[in-house]
């Protein structure tokens, strides 16, 4: 068995973080994937990379830049839909420590992408798509991208989780001319949207290409209590019901 713990879009939420590594422990975890924006909207960025730097109790495969490290690093705002999107990424840039700046600077991949083998398996890790690697998800009814020359795509962006496959042709008899494409969202951990609160993560099998769906509770109270409206509390509001 080669299991892989697959988490996206921790959004400064060291509650739900928790609770997935807590949850982690039931696996026979090899190591981790993590698929970018791991600050911005929740009240906890510097401490979520703390925990990560120091504490994190498996070894990172793939950590990767997501839109909000983009913005906050950058100073690139533009692209949020909201403008409060553009306030929660501002103030989060003023309250990151040096030490959480270098290990966004140093310990991550700024282009937002990675191509990696996994067990044999060629594999794509992006925080949003081929066609937009920060900014543009993968759905199932528009992938964004031709991924044909990998065996499996991990993305993160939407905070809807997914598993689905895409066939492509292909010169392969054995095969009957086609090459299968997993696609895998492990949602969000942090600020899940598909109306369920709870923080959500995948574990990857290579082996058996299987995939086993995670839905933690944690102490939404406590997260929410953080919120001093220092942001919009709109990001506080959501957590309740998953939105």
């Amino acid at each position: 068995m080669a299991e892989y713990a697959v988490l996206s879009d921790i959004h400064g939420n060291l509650y739900a973080l928790e609770a997935v590594v807590t949850d982690m422990a039931s696996f026979e975890i090899e190591g981790a994937i993590l698929l970018g924006d791991l600050i911005d909207y929740g009240m906890q960025s510097n401490e979520v990379v703390e925990y990560l730097r120091d504490r994190f109790p498996y070894k990172i495969l793939c950590n990767i830049w997501g839109n909000h490290e983009r913005a906050v690093m950058c100073s690139d705002f533009q692209r949020f839909s909201s403008q409060r999107g553009v306030e929660s990424a501002k103030h989060t840039a003023e309250i990151l420590t040096d030490r959480t700046k270098y290990y966004l600077d140093s310990e991550m991949l700024s282009d937002s992408s990675f191509e990696f083998l996994l067990d044999g398996l060629k594999c794509l890790a992006v925080h949003g798509s081929m066609d937009d690697p920060c900014w543009k998800a993968v759905f199932p009814d528009k992938v964004n991208g031709d991924y044909r020359k990998y065996d499996i795509v991990f993305s993160g962006h939407s905070h809807y989780p997914h598993v689905f496959t895409k066939f492509y042709d292909a010169e392969d008899k054995e095969r009957r001319n086609k090459h299968a494409v997993m696609f895998i969202n492990p949602g969000s951990v942090g600020q899940p949207r598909n109306h369920n609160p709870h923080a959500q993560y995948m574990i990857f099998d290579a082996v058996q290409r299987n995939i086993a769906v995670r839905s933690v509770p944690y102490d939404v109270e406590s997260a929410m209590e953080l919120f001093n409206g220092s942001i919009d509390m709109f990001y506080r509001d959501r957590l309740e019901k998953g939105i």
